[in-house]
């Protein structure tokens, strides 16, 4: 069973090192590669106040985060959610790295790159000429993105889900069914069946040859290799 968490972030700025923070947080957990519905959601509570701009991309404002709860109070449930699967994120440095100053800014260990797998990167060897943000690889993959009028973690997250299954191949990825895997089983089948053998062939070599043969290697000392090769190929 493999078990992975599809994940985004809303934060208030683009630099957690100069005192950005995370307002929202959105996973979802793929079994297999399929969405199981279990999904784990929380806004919080970022202490400081929201930059006009970052509003204008995720809609949270000063006074609808200030009763919500702060990382360190969701800490632990969220790494509880998370245990040890791979994480999967679109464009993961900048998610990674809010989470992790998150960590460390209440002394818990931060999450190992090791973990994460970034849809970006893959969308990239898979096209190239781009664009590869997610509201165009929806577009290229024909899924529906119609309910994404503002960004949300949580539900970036479970588009983003669907973007990731179809990188990979789509729904065929599940039941091991692809076109490639189904022609490969099928050339391996047509090829074992013409390569079978239906009985020997016949003997090549006559006795009078192997006797010329072992006349012929008798002068080269230890003859047990050749004799042994020889011996093989009269019996193939």
């Amino acid at each position: 069973m493999l078990r992975e968490i599809v994940f985004d972030t809303e934060t208030t700025g683009l630099n957690p090192l100069s005192g950005d923070r995370v307002v929202e947080i959105g996973c979802v957990e793929l079994i297999d590669y399929v969405p199981t519905g279990e999904n784990f959601h929380v806004y919080l509570n970022p202490e400081r106040d929201m930059p006009d701009a970052a509003f204008r991309v995720h809609g949270l404002s000063n006074e609808f985060l200030r009763d919500k709860p702060r990382f360190v109070d969701v800490a632990d449930s969220f790494e509880a959610f998370i245990g040890d699967a791979k994480l999967v994120a679109h464009n993961a440095s900048f998610d990674l790295g809010f989470l992790n100053a998150e960590l460390s800014r209440i002394g818990r260990a931060e999450i190992v790159s090791e973990r994460i797998i970034d849809t970006l990167v893959i969308a990239r060897r898979k096209f190239p000429f781009g664009p590869n943000n997610l509201d165009a690889l929806c577009q290229r993959l024909q899924i529906d993105n119609s309910r994404r009028t503002k960004h949300g973690a949580l539900l970036d997250a479970e588009i983003l889900a669907e973007v990731y299954i179809e990188l990979l191949g789509g729904r065929q990825k599940d039941l091991g069914l692809s076109v490639e895997t189904q022609v490969i089983a099928h050339t391996m089948t047509a090829r074992a069946s013409v390569d079978a053998r239906p009985r020997s062939l016949p003997q090549r070599l006559s006795p009078d040859d192997l006797d010329r043969h072992a006349e012929f290697i008798s002068g080269f000392g230890s003859t047990i290799i050749w004799n042994d090769y020889i011996r093989q190929k009269a019996d193939s």
